[in-house]
């Protein structure tokens, strides 16, 4: 029987898999996410770590007797056990079936959602609405394939419900309000169900279905990104100096900020890296607005507005441009297709500069 130990921060989603897989198979798992044991972002990126996990990426699994794993869904069928896994070969490649759906299918739609909401990311409608209509796309088919099932596979819980369950644990929380999961009863009940065994709860707690939608916080994203040290300024001469003092203390309790908000997990774990200098910093300031673009992009034409604003401002000496061929052309048939491929690699990109992937 598997033992060993789970490096993570807390409430990381990727790790409850392999937990909850412990709790079925009693694999003796330890969970390292806290100080002194593990501190993300300075932990899993020292020499020690990245000599066992080259990534310096969590969760990350290091057994008792030496033997190491990176990557959830790997860790995870580690911890397993065959019921989990599949008992029958069909069995098992529905398994792998229904963890790959939710890698490709569910985590990029659900992402480019949820974490605008968590004050993670930058909130754009368009791949917000986009991702809407994704997920909508994947509760139809699990709704229609869970219409006769209990489980996904089997009548038993297996990898496939622990893996499917967990990419959709801040969906459910954060944005799946009662109207927008109306149209899908069995992929509530399933997740229901899912939630409430003894095994999910040791792991997950009490999990509250969202009542109200989550929207972008502006104020929180600002709080979240990293704060700019500014020289102080000069102390202002002539009539400036000269203001009574009264005035002067009476402005200063005017601007007192107000209280900061008690951060969530998912703060707490962001607020905990180390913030990076920008390596291009010393470079010369482009006269091409990114923001400005993207906002043209975002909310207006592309062929007749975007696209002719791009090249109209470009700056050659600044920027570059890649071409890049996939190489899997059968795959991109259906726009909606070709755009979840890429929300899903940048959204791999960004967790990845997180040390989460």
């Amino acid at each position: 029987m598997a033992a060993g130990t789970l490096y993570t921060y807390p409430d990381n989603w990727r790790a409850f898999k392999a937990q909850i897989a412990a709790q079925y198979s009693g694999a003796r798992l330890k969970v390292a996410s806290n100080p002194p044991a593990f501190t993300f972002g300075q932990t899993n990126r020292s020499p020690a770590f990245i000599n066992n996990f080259p990534l310096g990426k969590v969760p990350a699994y290091q057994g008792d007797d030496g033997f190491c794993l990176f990557e959830s869904n790997a860790i995870a069928h580690y911890l397993s056990n065959d019921a989990l896994r599949g008992a029958t070969p069909q069995a098992a490649a529905q398994v792998l079936q229904w963890v790959s759906f939710a890698d490709s299918e569910i985590i990029p739609p659900a992402s480019a959602w949820v974490f605008p909401t968590l004050g993670i990311m930058q909130f754009n409608k368009q791949a917000t609405e986009q991702a809407k209509e994704d997920v909508k796309k994947v509760l139809t088919v699990l709704n229609q394939h869970l219409t006769t099932r209990t489980f996904l596979v089997g009548e038993r819980v297996s990898l496939a419900d622990i893996t499917v369950a967990c990419s959709m644990v801040w969906l459910f929380k954060q944005v799946l309000e009662p109207s927008f999961r109306q149209p899908y009863p069995n992929v509530t009940r399933w997740f229901v169900t899912c939630v409430n065994q003894p095994q999910f709860k040791a792991v997950l707690g009490e999990v509250k279905l969202c009542e109200k939608m989550a929207q972008f916080d502006a104020k929180k994203f600002a709080e979240m990104q990293p704060k700019k040290e500014t020289p102080a300024k000069k102390e202002k001469a002539g009539k400036e100096a000269a203001k009574p003092q009264e005035k002067k203390e009476k402005k200063k309790e005017e601007k007192k900020p107000a209280p900061e908000e008690e951060m969530d997990d998912c703060d707490a774990v962001l607020a905990a890296e180390p913030k990076a200098k920008d390596p291009f910093a010393h470079l010369p300031k482009s006269a091409f607005v990114m923001d400005e673009f993207k906002r043209k992009y975002s909310n207006e034409d592309t062929m007749t507005v975007a696209l002719p604003h791009f090249w109209e401002n470009f700056d050659r000496e600044g920027y570059s441009i890649w071409y890049a061929q996939y190489k899997y052309p059968e795959e991109l048939t259906l726009t909606f297709k070709s755009c979840n491929l890429i929300t899903g690699e940048t959204q791999q990109e960004w967790l990845i500069s997180k040390g989460c992937l």
